[in-house]
């Protein structure tokens, strides 16, 4: 049996071992610190939506990512809402909506009285808007739990950092901004997000709102509770949040309701991004190192596509202890 040691364990490590645990393969995945923390993937916003980030990204986004919401309702059953995701904008920014539009395909046009129906917490403020009903959304921190406790269970072992002891065919480098200053092109992009909670607001699907400054998207998790993102500065710096992007995020999400100015500041946080130039992720192979990395916004709608690319990578190669 071949044995690969998989370092790091955000949302690219633990798909790569589900998808290498599942082909027959034993894997252990190093952690850095316990319970995800500094991880990226712990901040994000776990918007399965292919269709809406094509806006701003390549196809290559498209295609790659189509299939994540049936990878992750598969893996994770019942940890996906398949809701949909609503794109508006105010009526002095329809000129950017309709510009959203011809970048995108698989939505529907909404008018006022749709948009109610849809979310009825927003009945009579927009006018118009984009509902992409294939997309879909999940809660990134609950999943990377769901998905690392599977993994233990099918007998995947967890370890601290440590060098390879040599046991091992093949390491797997999924340590993403870690490896910034070691990988020739890798940069950092920072991104500050909040989680805000309120019992006036209720959404039953993630909604990005078109905003002059920040393109602000407010996820639900239940509760009342919503996590706001998110800024994209081209940083590795990864203190705290700064202040004009709070105010910033806080002025956007009272734009989208009035109610969330009396919210609950619950939390606020920020992850630092691995990207490439092109902000699309790569497989690569050197030596007897396959490493991913570069998934920058889109760690959970392409970590399936990257981690099959992998393992096949992986299965193909010629490694040592092949006959195992």
């Amino acid at each position: 049996m071949k044995r690969i040691l998989i370092k790091g364990a955000g949302v690219a490590g633990l798909t790569l071992a589900h998808e290498l645990s599942a082909r027959g393969i034993q894997v252990t995945v190093t952690e850095r610190q316990p319970g995800f923390a500094g991880a990226a993937s712990w901040f994000a916003g776990g918007m399965l939506a292919p269709w809406c980030e094509r806006e701003s990204a390549e196809e290559a986004v498209l295609t790659r990512g189509i299939g994540a919401i049936d990878w992750w309702d598969r893996t994770l059953p019942g940890a996906v809402s398949r809701s949909g995701t609503l794109v508006i904008a105010p009526p002095r920014d329809a000129a950017e909506l309709k510009r959203f539009a011809a970048r995108t395909c698989g939505f529907e046009w909404l008018d006022a009285e749709a948009i109610a129906k849809l979310e009825p917490a927003l009945a009579g403020r927009f006018q118009q808007a984009l509902f992409f009903p294939g997309e879909a959304h999940l809660d990134p921190r609950r999943a990377l739990v769901l998905l690392r406790q599977k993994l233990a269970e099918r007998g995947v072992n967890f370890i601290g950092v440590s060098e390879d002891d040599g046991a091992h065919d093949l390491i797997a480098d999924c340590t993403g901004a870690s490896s910034i200053d070691s990988i020739s092109g890798l940069r950092g992009v920072r991104g500050e997000m909040l989680y805000l909670q309120t019992g006036e607001v209720a959404l039953s699907r993630p909604v990005r709102f078109i905003h002059p400054r920040i393109p602000l998207y407010i996820v639900p998790r239940g509760n009342g509770l919503f996590m706001c993102g998110a800024t994209m500065i081209e940083t590795a710096d990864d203190g705290p949040i700064a202040a004009r992007s709070l105010m910033e995020l806080l002025n956007a999400a009272y734009a989208l309701h009035p109610a969330f100015g009396e919210a609950r500041l619950v939390e606020a946080g920020t992850g630092v991004r691995p990207a490439f130039a092109d902000n699309l992720p790569r497989v690569t192979r050197t030596g007897n190192t396959i490493t991913i990395n570069g998934l920058y916004r889109h760690g959970f709608l392409l970590s399936p596509a990257m981690a099959a690319e992998a393992a096949d990578l992986a299965l193909a190669s010629d490694l040592k202890g092949d006959a195992a």
